[in-house]
């Protein structure tokens, strides 16, 4: 008996702080699905990048952000928070060959920070984008 009321009194205990958490609404995972959610996580990555045009992708997990100056981030859900990098010389991207699942993978050039792969509606205007910041550097 006095393991059935241990137990139910941690199920209840259990219950309880689920509840408080989705009352308070911690955890959960964030998404991409807005302009304003790309400037805020952008704005958070690197202090003063603020986005003039924003692309996110469909699935809300990976975005593209492009400031004043013409500089280029690429951001991607990394846990619960999002990491991203602002794209140099290094990076490239490509269009898929068989679109299904995404339709434009960048690779930021550094290999830790890992290759993002993106469905957006407009994704040949961001691979002309970003290759052209290895052009711009060889000019």
């Amino acid at each position: 008996m006095a393991l059935l009321v241990q137990t139910a009194g941690s199920l209840v205990a259990i219950l309880a702080l689920a509840g408080l958490a989705w009352w308070l609404k911690l955890g959960g995972t964030p998404r991409l699905d807005s302009d304003e959610a790309v400037r805020r996580a952008a704005g958070e990555i690197e202090d003063g990048f603020a986005p003039v045009t924003a692309a996110y992708d469909a699935e809300g997990a990976s975005a593209l952000a492009r400031d004043g100056a013409g500089r280029i981030m690429v951001i991607k859900r990394h846990g619960n928070r999002f990491a991203g990098r602002v794209l140099g010389p290094g990076a490239t991207a490509r269009l898929d060959d068989q679109p299904g699942e995404f339709n434009l993978v960048v690779d930021p050039g550094e290999p830790r920070f890992g290759t993002v792969f993106l469905t957006l509606p407009d994704p040949e205007a961001w691979a002309d984008a970003i290759n052209g910041l290895n052009v711009a550097q060889h000019a």
